[in-house]
Protein backbone atom coordinates (compact mmCIF):
# COMPACT_ATOMS: atom_id res chain seq x y z
CA UNK A 1 0.00 0.00 0.00
CA UNK A 2 1.52 3.40 -0.97
CA UNK A 3 2.47 5.68 1.91
CA UNK A 4 0.26 8.75 2.25
CA UNK A 5 1.96 12.07 2.88
CA UNK A 6 -0.48 14.07 4.95
CA UNK A 7 -0.82 17.80 4.58
CA UNK A 8 0.92 19.65 7.40
CA UNK A 9 -1.88 21.48 9.21
CA UNK A 10 -1.97 23.45 12.43
CA UNK A 11 -2.62 21.62 15.68
CA UNK A 12 -5.72 22.60 17.64
CA UNK A 13 -7.15 21.32 20.89
CA UNK A 14 -10.72 20.24 21.64
CA UNK A 15 -11.14 19.11 25.21
CA UNK A 16 -8.62 16.34 25.83
CA UNK A 17 -7.79 15.62 22.16
CA UNK A 18 -5.60 17.27 19.55
CA UNK A 19 -6.47 17.60 15.87
CA UNK A 20 -4.13 18.37 12.97
CA UNK A 21 -0.37 18.61 12.93
CA UNK A 22 0.09 14.93 12.10
CA UNK A 23 -2.25 13.61 14.79
CA UNK A 24 -4.30 10.52 13.81
CA UNK A 25 -7.44 11.30 11.84
CA UNK A 26 -10.15 11.64 14.48
CA UNK A 27 -13.48 9.81 14.11
CA UNK A 28 -16.58 11.59 15.29
CA UNK A 29 -20.36 11.39 15.12
CA UNK A 30 -23.48 13.28 16.19
CA UNK A 31 -26.24 12.11 18.51
CA UNK A 32 -29.75 11.74 17.15
CA UNK A 33 -31.39 11.84 20.57
CA UNK A 34 -33.14 14.91 21.97
CA UNK A 35 -30.29 16.66 23.78
CA UNK A 36 -32.76 17.76 26.45
CA UNK A 37 -33.25 14.07 27.27
CA UNK A 38 -30.05 13.74 29.24
CA UNK A 39 -30.44 10.05 30.09
CA UNK A 40 -31.00 8.99 26.46
CA UNK A 41 -28.24 11.24 25.14
CA UNK A 42 -25.66 10.01 27.65
CA UNK A 43 -26.62 6.38 26.95
CA UNK A 44 -26.13 6.87 23.21
CA UNK A 45 -22.79 8.63 23.66
CA UNK A 46 -21.54 5.79 25.87
CA UNK A 47 -22.49 3.26 23.19
CA UNK A 48 -20.61 5.37 20.65
CA UNK A 49 -17.56 5.55 22.93
CA UNK A 50 -17.56 1.75 23.08
CA UNK A 51 -17.29 1.42 19.29
CA UNK A 52 -14.55 4.03 18.92
CA UNK A 53 -16.16 7.47 18.67
CA UNK A 54 -13.55 10.06 19.67
CA UNK A 55 -15.58 13.27 19.61
CA UNK A 56 -19.34 13.82 19.80
CA UNK A 57 -21.59 16.64 18.59
CA UNK A 58 -25.03 17.38 19.99
CA UNK A 59 -27.81 19.58 18.61
CA UNK A 60 -28.66 22.71 20.60
CA UNK A 61 -32.09 23.92 19.45
CA UNK A 62 -32.90 25.93 22.56
CA UNK A 63 -31.70 27.10 25.97
CA UNK A 64 -32.81 23.90 27.73
CA UNK A 65 -30.60 21.87 25.40
CA UNK A 66 -27.69 24.21 26.05
CA UNK A 67 -28.07 23.82 29.80
CA UNK A 68 -28.20 20.02 29.45
CA UNK A 69 -24.62 20.03 28.19
CA UNK A 70 -23.16 20.40 31.68
CA UNK A 71 -24.87 17.25 32.98
CA UNK A 72 -24.08 15.31 29.80
CA UNK A 73 -20.39 16.23 29.89
CA UNK A 74 -20.03 15.08 33.48
CA UNK A 75 -20.99 11.53 32.42
CA UNK A 76 -18.95 10.98 29.23
CA UNK A 77 -15.25 10.61 28.38
CA UNK A 78 -14.94 12.18 24.93
CA UNK A 79 -15.02 15.88 24.01
CA UNK A 80 -18.43 17.39 23.34
CA UNK A 81 -19.22 19.90 20.59
CA UNK A 82 -22.40 21.98 20.50
CA UNK A 83 -24.05 22.29 17.09
CA UNK A 84 -25.39 25.82 16.70
CA UNK A 85 -27.68 27.27 14.05
CA UNK A 86 -29.21 30.75 13.83
CA UNK A 87 -29.00 31.86 17.48
CA UNK A 88 -25.59 33.09 18.62
CA UNK A 89 -26.86 33.25 22.21
CA UNK A 90 -27.16 29.46 22.28
CA UNK A 91 -23.48 29.22 21.35
CA UNK A 92 -22.52 31.31 24.35
CA UNK A 93 -24.84 29.36 26.68
CA UNK A 94 -23.36 26.08 25.43
CA UNK A 95 -19.82 27.31 26.02
CA UNK A 96 -20.68 28.50 29.51
CA UNK A 97 -22.23 25.07 30.18
CA UNK A 98 -18.90 23.44 29.37
CA UNK A 99 -18.95 22.51 25.68
CA UNK A 100 -15.41 21.76 24.50
CA UNK A 101 -16.19 23.27 21.13
CA UNK A 102 -18.94 24.68 18.98
CA UNK A 103 -19.86 24.31 15.36
CA UNK A 104 -21.24 27.46 13.78
CA UNK A 105 -22.53 27.88 10.24
CA UNK A 106 -21.43 31.24 8.79
CA UNK A 107 -24.45 31.27 6.51
CA UNK A 108 -26.95 31.43 9.35
CA UNK A 109 -25.17 33.14 12.28
CA UNK A 110 -25.96 36.59 10.98
CA UNK A 111 -23.88 39.67 11.67
CA UNK A 112 -20.20 40.04 12.45
CA UNK A 113 -21.02 41.50 15.86
CA UNK A 114 -22.77 38.25 16.81
CA UNK A 115 -19.84 36.20 15.54
CA UNK A 116 -17.51 38.40 17.59
CA UNK A 117 -19.47 37.67 20.78
CA UNK A 118 -19.30 33.94 20.12
CA UNK A 119 -15.57 34.00 19.42
CA UNK A 120 -14.80 36.00 22.54
CA UNK A 121 -16.82 33.50 24.61
CA UNK A 122 -14.91 30.58 23.06
CA UNK A 123 -11.61 32.30 23.80
CA UNK A 124 -12.65 32.89 27.42
CA UNK A 125 -13.70 29.26 27.88
CA UNK A 126 -10.67 27.80 26.08
CA UNK A 127 -12.94 26.09 23.57
CA UNK A 128 -12.56 25.35 19.86
CA UNK A 129 -14.71 26.49 16.96
CA UNK A 130 -15.55 24.70 13.74
CA UNK A 131 -16.45 26.94 10.84
CA UNK A 132 -18.98 24.66 9.20
CA UNK A 133 -19.66 25.90 5.69
CA UNK A 134 -22.62 24.14 4.09
CA UNK A 135 -23.76 24.31 0.47
CA UNK A 136 -27.37 24.60 1.61
CA UNK A 137 -26.88 27.80 3.58
CA UNK A 138 -24.27 29.87 1.79
CA UNK A 139 -24.35 33.66 1.93
CA UNK A 140 -26.59 35.12 -0.76
CA UNK A 141 -23.88 37.35 -2.23
CA UNK A 142 -21.64 34.32 -2.78
CA UNK A 143 -24.45 32.37 -4.42
CA UNK A 144 -24.98 35.26 -6.83
CA UNK A 145 -21.28 35.73 -7.49
CA UNK A 146 -20.55 32.05 -8.18
CA UNK A 147 -23.95 31.25 -9.70
CA UNK A 148 -24.72 28.61 -7.13
CA UNK A 149 -23.16 26.63 -4.26
CA UNK A 150 -19.94 25.77 -6.07
CA UNK A 151 -16.69 24.58 -4.53
CA UNK A 152 -15.28 28.08 -5.05
CA UNK A 153 -18.22 29.61 -3.20
CA UNK A 154 -17.76 27.26 -0.25
CA UNK A 155 -14.08 28.10 -0.01
CA UNK A 156 -14.64 31.86 -0.28
CA UNK A 157 -17.16 31.68 2.55
CA UNK A 158 -14.71 29.83 4.78
CA UNK A 159 -11.81 32.17 4.00
CA UNK A 160 -14.02 35.21 4.58
CA UNK A 161 -14.81 34.06 8.09
CA UNK A 162 -11.24 33.02 8.79
CA UNK A 163 -10.11 36.52 7.84
CA UNK A 164 -12.46 37.99 10.42
CA UNK A 165 -12.04 35.45 13.22
CA UNK A 166 -8.27 35.05 12.87
CA UNK A 167 -7.25 38.36 11.34
CA UNK A 168 -9.49 40.73 13.28
CA UNK A 169 -10.17 38.80 16.49
CA UNK A 170 -6.93 36.82 16.81
CA UNK A 171 -8.65 33.49 17.50
CA UNK A 172 -6.90 30.44 16.01
CA UNK A 173 -8.27 27.34 17.77
CA UNK A 174 -10.26 26.60 14.63
CA UNK A 175 -11.04 23.84 12.21
CA UNK A 176 -13.04 24.08 8.99
CA UNK A 177 -15.52 21.94 7.07
CA UNK A 178 -16.87 22.54 3.56
CA UNK A 179 -19.79 20.20 2.98
CA UNK A 180 -22.15 19.52 0.14
CA UNK A 181 -24.43 16.58 -0.62
CA UNK A 182 -22.73 16.51 -4.04
CA UNK A 183 -19.58 14.39 -3.95
CA UNK A 184 -17.50 16.34 -6.46
CA UNK A 185 -18.42 19.73 -5.01
CA UNK A 186 -17.28 18.43 -1.63
CA UNK A 187 -14.02 16.96 -2.93
CA UNK A 188 -13.10 20.02 -4.97
CA UNK A 189 -13.92 22.41 -2.13
CA UNK A 190 -11.61 20.58 0.28
CA UNK A 191 -8.87 20.36 -2.33
CA UNK A 192 -9.07 24.07 -3.07
CA UNK A 193 -9.17 25.09 0.57
CA UNK A 194 -6.20 22.91 1.46
CA UNK A 195 -4.14 24.83 -1.11
CA UNK A 196 -5.03 28.14 0.50
CA UNK A 197 -4.96 27.45 4.24
CA UNK A 198 -3.26 25.25 6.82
CA UNK A 199 -6.14 25.11 9.28
CA UNK A 200 -7.19 21.51 10.05
CA UNK A 201 -10.10 20.11 8.09
CA UNK A 202 -13.11 18.14 9.25
CA UNK A 203 -14.24 15.94 6.36
CA UNK A 204 -17.78 14.90 5.50
CA UNK A 205 -20.41 14.65 2.79
CA UNK A 206 -23.53 16.25 4.22
CA UNK A 207 -26.87 14.47 3.98
CA UNK A 208 -25.11 11.55 2.30
CA UNK A 209 -28.13 9.23 2.59
CA UNK A 210 -28.95 5.82 4.02
CA UNK A 211 -26.57 2.98 4.78
CA UNK A 212 -25.73 1.99 1.21
CA UNK A 213 -25.85 5.33 -0.63
CA UNK A 214 -24.29 7.22 2.27
CA UNK A 215 -21.50 4.69 2.69
CA UNK A 216 -20.66 4.72 -1.02
CA UNK A 217 -20.67 8.51 -1.33
CA UNK A 218 -18.67 8.98 1.86
CA UNK A 219 -16.16 6.25 1.03
CA UNK A 220 -15.57 7.71 -2.42
CA UNK A 221 -15.23 11.35 -1.36
CA UNK A 222 -13.40 10.85 1.92
CA UNK A 223 -11.24 8.07 0.52
CA UNK A 224 -10.08 10.33 -2.30
CA UNK A 225 -9.28 13.21 0.05
CA UNK A 226 -7.58 11.09 2.68
CA UNK A 227 -5.46 9.36 0.03
CA UNK A 228 -4.27 12.83 -1.03
CA UNK A 229 -3.28 13.65 2.56
CA UNK A 230 -6.25 15.96 3.13
CA UNK A 231 -8.30 15.69 6.32
CA UNK A 232 -7.72 15.70 10.06
CA UNK A 233 -11.07 14.51 11.38
CA UNK A 234 -14.19 13.06 9.77
CA UNK A 235 -17.82 12.13 10.16
CA UNK A 236 -19.70 9.71 7.92
CA UNK A 237 -23.25 11.12 7.82
CA UNK A 238 -25.79 8.32 7.50
CA UNK A 239 -29.54 8.09 7.95
CA UNK A 240 -28.93 5.28 10.42
CA UNK A 241 -27.96 4.68 14.02
CA UNK A 242 -24.81 6.77 14.58
CA UNK A 243 -22.93 3.63 15.63
CA UNK A 244 -23.01 2.67 11.95
CA UNK A 245 -21.25 5.95 11.14
CA UNK A 246 -18.32 4.98 13.37
CA UNK A 247 -18.09 1.53 11.84
CA UNK A 248 -18.01 2.90 8.28
CA UNK A 249 -15.52 5.63 9.21
CA UNK A 250 -12.99 3.16 10.53
CA UNK A 251 -13.42 0.92 7.51
CA UNK A 252 -12.65 3.90 5.25
CA UNK A 253 -9.54 4.72 7.28
CA UNK A 254 -8.47 1.07 7.18
CA UNK A 255 -8.96 0.83 3.42
CA UNK A 256 -6.90 3.97 2.84
CA UNK A 257 -4.20 2.73 5.19
CA UNK A 258 -4.32 5.50 7.78
CA UNK A 259 -5.73 3.76 10.86
CA UNK A 260 -6.68 0.32 12.07
CA UNK A 261 -9.17 -0.17 14.86
CA UNK A 262 -10.94 -3.41 15.48
CA UNK A 263 -11.15 -6.51 13.32
CA UNK A 264 -11.06 -6.66 9.56
CA UNK A 265 -13.78 -9.10 8.55
CA UNK A 266 -13.38 -11.31 5.50
CA UNK A 267 -16.66 -12.86 4.42
CA UNK A 268 -17.78 -14.67 1.30
CA UNK A 269 -20.72 -13.35 -0.74
CA UNK A 270 -22.21 -16.88 -0.72
CA UNK A 271 -22.82 -19.11 -3.73
CA UNK A 272 -24.55 -22.36 -4.61
CA UNK A 273 -22.20 -24.32 -2.32
CA UNK A 274 -23.40 -22.43 0.76
CA UNK A 275 -25.55 -24.70 2.93
CA UNK A 276 -26.17 -22.42 5.92
CA UNK A 277 -27.95 -19.11 6.39
CA UNK A 278 -24.74 -17.06 6.40
CA UNK A 279 -26.18 -13.53 6.36
CA UNK A 280 -27.46 -13.45 9.96
CA UNK A 281 -24.27 -15.17 11.13
CA UNK A 282 -22.16 -12.48 9.45
CA UNK A 283 -24.30 -9.77 11.04
CA UNK A 284 -23.80 -11.26 14.51
CA UNK A 285 -20.04 -11.42 13.93
CA UNK A 286 -20.02 -7.76 12.88
CA UNK A 287 -21.90 -6.75 16.05
CA UNK A 288 -19.52 -8.80 18.18
CA UNK A 289 -16.47 -7.31 16.47
CA UNK A 290 -17.38 -3.66 16.99
CA UNK A 291 -16.35 -3.70 20.62
CA UNK A 292 -12.93 -5.21 19.87
CA UNK A 293 -10.14 -2.66 19.56
CA UNK A 294 -7.28 -4.90 18.38
CA UNK A 295 -6.81 -4.93 14.57
CA UNK A 296 -7.17 -8.68 14.07
CA UNK A 297 -8.52 -10.44 10.99
CA UNK A 298 -11.70 -12.53 11.17
CA UNK A 299 -13.32 -14.69 8.49
CA UNK A 300 -16.93 -15.74 7.96
CA UNK A 301 -17.22 -18.36 5.23
CA UNK A 302 -20.18 -20.34 3.95
CA UNK A 303 -18.38 -23.41 2.63
CA UNK A 304 -16.63 -26.03 4.76
CA UNK A 305 -14.86 -27.37 1.67
CA UNK A 306 -12.98 -24.26 0.56
CA UNK A 307 -13.73 -21.76 3.33
CA UNK A 308 -10.69 -22.26 5.58
CA UNK A 309 -8.32 -22.34 2.62
CA UNK A 310 -9.77 -19.23 1.03
CA UNK A 311 -9.42 -17.34 4.32
CA UNK A 312 -6.10 -18.79 5.45
CA UNK A 313 -4.72 -15.35 6.42
CA UNK A 314 -7.50 -14.80 8.96
CA UNK A 315 -6.48 -15.01 12.60
CA UNK A 316 -9.74 -16.76 13.48
CA UNK A 317 -12.54 -17.85 11.19
CA UNK A 318 -15.67 -19.90 10.87
CA UNK A 319 -17.07 -21.94 8.02
CA UNK A 320 -20.48 -23.55 7.92
CA UNK A 321 -21.82 -26.59 6.14
CA UNK A 322 -24.95 -28.69 6.33
CA UNK A 323 -25.30 -29.37 10.03
CA UNK A 324 -21.60 -28.68 10.70
CA UNK A 325 -19.49 -25.72 11.71
CA UNK A 326 -15.72 -25.44 11.52
CA UNK A 327 -13.60 -23.05 13.57
CA UNK A 328 -10.15 -22.35 12.17
CA UNK A 329 -7.01 -20.29 12.77
CA UNK A 330 -4.80 -19.22 9.90
CA UNK A 331 -6.60 -21.71 7.65
CA UNK A 332 -6.10 -24.68 10.00
CA UNK A 333 -9.21 -26.29 11.48
CA UNK A 334 -9.06 -26.30 15.29
CA UNK A 335 -12.63 -27.28 16.17
CA UNK A 336 -15.65 -28.97 14.63
CA UNK A 337 -19.07 -28.26 16.15
CA UNK A 338 -22.76 -28.62 15.43
CA UNK A 339 -24.13 -25.88 13.19
CA UNK A 340 -26.18 -24.34 16.01
CA UNK A 341 -23.03 -24.06 18.16
CA UNK A 342 -20.91 -22.31 15.58
CA UNK A 343 -21.30 -18.73 16.86
CA UNK A 344 -20.64 -19.46 20.56
CA UNK A 345 -17.64 -21.59 19.59
CA UNK A 346 -16.32 -18.89 17.27
CA UNK A 347 -16.72 -16.12 19.85
CA UNK A 348 -14.95 -18.24 22.45
CA UNK A 349 -12.05 -18.87 20.06
CA UNK A 350 -11.74 -15.16 19.26
CA UNK A 351 -11.66 -14.29 22.95
CA UNK A 352 -8.98 -16.92 23.51
CA UNK A 353 -6.95 -15.54 20.62
CA UNK A 354 -7.18 -12.01 22.02
CA UNK A 355 -6.02 -13.20 25.44
CA UNK A 356 -3.03 -14.94 23.85
CA UNK A 357 -2.24 -11.91 21.65
CA UNK A 358 -2.99 -8.79 23.72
Amino acid sequence: MPKITRKNTRTIRIGNVFIGGGQPVLVQSMTNTDTRDIVATVAQIKRLEEVGCELIRVAVPDEEAAQAIKKIKNQIRIPLVADIHFDWRLAISSLEAGADGIRINPGNIKGLDNVRKVVLAAKEQGAAIRIGVNAGSLEKDLLRKHKGPTAEALVESALRHLDFIVGDLGFENLKVSLKSSDVWTTVNAYRLFSEKSDFPLHLGVTEAGGLIAGTVKSAFALGLLLSEGIGDTLRVSLTRDPEEEIHVAYEILRAVGLRERGPEIISCPTCGRCEIDLFPIAEEVEKFARKIEQPIKLAVMGCVVNGPGEAREADVGLAGGKGVGLIFRKGKIVKKVKEEEILPAFFAEVKAFLEENP
